[in-house]
């Protein structure tokens, strides 16, 4: 494990948040990979992802409350994107929120993007993996401190990758 000074910034519908001390990581996460965006049809994601993960990450579809087992995983680790690999969480930000979905207070930074969702007729804010741009879940604020938010991620749309194995490398 690694211990490294953090500065956290989430922007979006609910302003800026930034946070900084000493957090220890699962993961030495690489500030220097390639997050340019991936430009991949339809039919190449269908190829690397299931039925139901496609729908979710890519026709931003959500999952069942309760249905993840990621929901109930506390071990040390980190979360990635489940089409293009990407880090998103670290397990250290990781909480029981009771709603039934796998959730945390914060993202690695610069990791996930944001935009407004009306689809439900009340305006909620949906993030998305910078990379792929694969639907992850919405952003409440609700959440404990130090951010008071909620990122509420469907499962089916991450991996998590304990700490004693390495991270996988990021698809192309």
């Amino acid at each position: 494990m690694q211990r490294r000074e953090f500065l956290i910034k989430t922007s979006g519908v609910f302003g800026t948040v930034l946070a900084m001390g000493p957090q220890v990581f699962a993961h030495e996460v690489n500030k220097q990979l390639n997050i340019t965006p991936l430009k991949k049809s339809d039919k190449e994601w269908r190829k690397l992802v299931s039925g139901r993960q496609f729908d979710i990450l890519f026709e931003e579809g959500t999952e069942p409350p309760g249905s993840s087992p990621l929901d109930k995983i506390y071990n040390e680790g980190t979360y990635i994107c489940a089409a293009c690999y990407l880090p998103l969480f670290e397990s250290e930000t990781k909480y029981d929120s009771g709603t039934g979905w796998p959730s945390f207070y914060q993202p690695i930074a610069d990791r996930v993007g944001t935009k407004l969702d009306l689809k439900l007729i009340w305006p909620r804010t949906e993030y998305h993996c910078v990379r792929c741009g694969g639907h992850q879940g919405h952003v409440f604020e609700d959440g404990p401190e130090p951010t008071g938010l909620r990122y509420c991620n469907n499962g089916l749309a991450l991996n998590f990758i304990p700490a004693d194995q390495p991270l996988p490398e990021l698809r192309g």
